[in-house]
This record gives structure tokens, sequence and C-alpha cells, in this order.
């Protein structure tokens, strides 16, 4: 009985070697990393592969998510918006942006940047009490605490004096809040509901897609006019769920202008995909006429129904073009080979490098991970700070003081391949040099790492680090 049962483990573990090798999309480094757990742990490498290993997606929602793509495609083509005029060095990173999700480049947009803390998220309360025609609100994280509760009141208001209030959120990420009184709540006042990436029963539910697929965004569009941008979930800054790594520091921008529409466009995606309602003739309505922003932008929305084009491409376009200074910002730091390597050669030609990442990160996992690359980045001549009075949570990219990146993305493979998220490039001096003042005071709460502190880790340490690191494809 125990040859046969070997025989049996020694089959399966060949037939998910074989198919980790056949699979398409998947880099050289993830396939070792797939071969070498399946080998080495075979129940737990088998059972690890069939969950997490492959990008499965039910059938149905492959279907869902074309059907809606096309149909939104059209509707944007009957009100198109001209093209922005884009600086030499710019226009590879809106490319691999437009080819990510066919938005194009536009100019006349407005971009806030808005307080640090709870006080940011005010911008949009005020904006929802102001309504008049729809509110749409995407998170991925909604907690019923005291933002999460005043974003459900003002939702609440809105719907009863006939503002058109629909609200979708990650079934995982918001759970706390759909089984909050304040969900029910707002079902009464008339706020349509929808849960993305429904959970279900969860042994269903893993034999048809992964559950860990989850839509990751921040949008909310007010009236088709106003939108916001960033990387904060509906909750307060003390993050009340992992308080002890708290405040959590984020980032929010108010966005105004023809690429608000772009934003819209993204949360129609999503809602209809999960609702039958056709919305998309809202991305047909005249654009309001208001006075012209100075910056060129671009959404850049992602998931993991299409595995050629990420977020990534784009970054790392942005960091070949830099020929001055390059300052990152991100609490999760397990990028691929390619940005890794884009990152390192352009301190080696001397641009400089500036990474802000938490002292502290609450996935110990992450953390080890992230720490494993310091020794090769500060060998190339990245300054590495890492931000101590709690989480830093922002996710922002800027280049050489004229264009950048903010959004939802991380600098994973996580954000890269699995999560649905949403990201906004773009390009105009006077606000990139507003995220730059932001970002310099994260540096300035933070601490400098030396390389010389880094040399003197000892043997445990760097073994930790770099075994870990083994699991960075997969992470």
């Amino acid at each position: 009985m125990a040859g046969v049962t070997v025989v049996i483990v020694v089959l399966l573990q060949v037939t998910f070697i074989v198919r980790a090798l056949l699979r398409t999309g998947l880099t050289p480094a993830a396939r070792l990393a797939w071969v070498a757990v399946i080998s080495a742990l075979p129940g737990v490498g088998i059972a690890a592969y069939f969950f997490f290993g492959e990008i499965r997606l039910a059938r149905a929602n492959r279907a869902r998510i074309r059907e809606v793509r096309n149909q939104l495609l059209a509707a944007q083509s009957t009100r198109p918006v001209a093209a922005a005029s884009l600086a030499g060095a710019t226009r590879p990173a809106f490319a691999a942006g437009y080819a990510t999700s066919q938005f194009r480049a536009v100019g006349g947009n407005r971009l806030t940047l808005l307080p640090e803390g709870d006080e940011m998220m005010r911008d949009m309360f005020d904006a929802i009490e102001a309504a008049r025609a729809t509110v749409h609100v995407l998170f991925y994280i909604w907690l019923p605490d005291d933002t999460g509760k005043q974003m459900a009141e003002a939702l609440c208001r809105a719907a009863r004096r006939g503002v058109a209030c629909r609200v979708l959120v990650d079934d995982h990420g918001a759970r706390h809040m759909i089984r909050s009184s304040l969900w029910r709540q707002m079902e009464g006042a008339g706020v349509a509901l929808e849960r993305a990436a429904p959970v279900g029963n969860p042994f269903v539910s893993f034999l048809v897609q992964r559950l860990d697929l989850r839509n990751h965004r921040k949008i909310v569009v007010v009236d088709n006019r106003l939108s916001w941008v960033g990387s904060r979930n509906c909750a307060d800054a003390r993050f009340l769920i992992k308080a002890r790594f708290g405040p959590w520091v984020d980032i929010l921008v108010r966005l105004e202008g023809p690429v608000v529409r772009q934003q819209q466009a993204v949360f129609l995606h999503d809602w209809m995909t999960h609702h039958s309602e056709d919305l998309s003739t809202l991305l047909s309505e005249d654009i309001p006429q208001r006075a012209a922003g100075p910056v060129i932008a671009q959404v850049i929305a992602s998931g993991p129904d299409d595995v050629f084009t990420t977020p990534s491409d784009a970054l790392r376009a942005m960091i070949y073009a830099a020929t001055e200074r390059i300052v990152l910002t991100t609490p999760y730091f397990v990028p691929d080979h390619a940005l890794l390597t884009a990152i390192c050669s352009a301190a080696e030609r001397e641009v400089s490098v500036t990474l802000i990442l938490p002292a502290r990160n609450d996935s110990r996992i992450v953390g080890l991970a992230s720490e494993s690359l310091f020794p090769d980045l500060l060998r190339a001549g990245v300054r590495i700070y890492l931000f101590e009075p709690g989480l830093i949570h922002s996710k922002i990219i800027t280049v050489d003081g004229y264009f950048g990146m903010i959004g939802t993305a991380n600098l994973d493979q996580r954000s890269f391949d699995l999560n649905y998220e949403n990201s906004l490039l773009f390009e105009c001096a006077e606000f990139t040099a507003e995220l730059d003042a932001r970002q310099q005071s994260y540096m300035e709460r933070g601490q400098l790492v030396c390389p010389e502190q880094v040399s003197r880790w000892s043997l445990v340490r760097r073994l930790r680090n770099n075994t870990v690191a083994l699991a960075s494809p997969l992470l």
C-alpha cells in the first residue's frame, strides 16, 4: 500500500512539474520556484500550485469581462478626446500605459494633492454632499470605523435626495463593512451595492478560480466630473484591523478634467462585470467645460485577465528614461527581476535613486524579501530610507522632477499579475514638485540605511532573508 502511495505522489509531482513548465505567461524564475516547491514538499507543493500556481478565472467571468470591455470601448469612441502632446522622454511610459488599459494620455487636467491623515477624506465627503447626479465608489478595504461611517452616511443622504449612488467593494477586503449595520443602512437608503470577486463557498469556488485575485482599486467618481486616485482605503489612518502598525500614511489626489472619464470607465468596467446594468452611456456624455489644467495624465488599469502587459512595463519605461533623479515610495517592495535591474542600472549610470520603505512591514514575509535586496541596491548606489512613524502606504514614483505615477499598485508581483489595480501616470513639473516635497517629508521621518550597517548583518540574518526571497516570484 505504501508503495502505491509513493507512486501516486510521484506521478502527481511529475504532472504538476510538467504543467508548471508548460504554463504560458510564467517567468523562468517563477517556473524554477514552483518546480523547487513541488519537488521538495510534494504534498504541500502540489496543493499550493493547484490553488495558487495559475491565474484561473471562471470561463463565464472571462467572457463577461470581454463583453463589458468591448461595450465601454465602443461608448468611449463616440466622444473621443484629443491625445496630448508629450515630452519625448515620457512617450515610452505612456505608450506602455496605453498597451495595458487602452487609455490615451489626455491634457487639460488639474490634480490637487490632499493633506495627510483623515482630513484627506473630507474632500470626498464634501463632494458627495454636493453631488447632483451620480456617485460611484470602489474600495478594496472599507472598515466600519469613523471614516467608513462618514462615507456611508454621506452616500445615504445623497441617495435619499435622488442621486444615483453605486458602491462596489472587494468581497474579502471589505468583509467587515459588508457584515456591519452600515451596509444594511446604505441598502435601505437606496444605495446600489455590489461585491467584487465574491468568495462564496471557498471549497467550491477554489475549483473554478483562484480566490486571491482581489480588486485592490480605490476609485470615487462624482457627477462624472470629479474623481480621486491614490493608496487610501475607506478607513481611519489608525487602521484598527492592523493598529499596531499605524498610523497608515497614504496619498490621495483629486482629479478634474478629461482623465476623470477614464476613472469612470474603470469603475463602470468593474461594476458592469458584476451587475447587469448597462451604464456605458455615461462615457458618451459631454465632458464639463472647466478651466483647463496643466497636467497630462493617463489612467493605467490592470488585472489578472491580462497577463501580457502590467504597470511594471510603464514603470520600467519611466526608470530607463530618467537622467537625473528617481524617488520611489512603496510599502511592499518585491519587484520582478526586470524592474529590479532597471532600478539598479539607473543608479549605476549616476541617476540619483531613492527608495522609501516602511521600517516595520505588516507583512513579515514581504519585509524579509525586501530586505534581501538591500545589499544589491546599496551596491548599485540606491539610497534606502526606512519610514518610522507608522506604516508608509503611499505608492509613488517621480522622475526627473516632471513626471511620475501614483495609485494602488505596489512594487510587487501581486500588484503586477494578480490584483486589479488602478494608477495614474502624469506629466507636469508643478505637480511632480508637490509629490517630491511629500516624499522628502517621508525621508525626514525615516532613517537612511547605511551600507556599513548592512555589511555587518549576521550570517543567520542573511540566510533567513535570502531563503524567504526564494519565494519572491510567488509572492
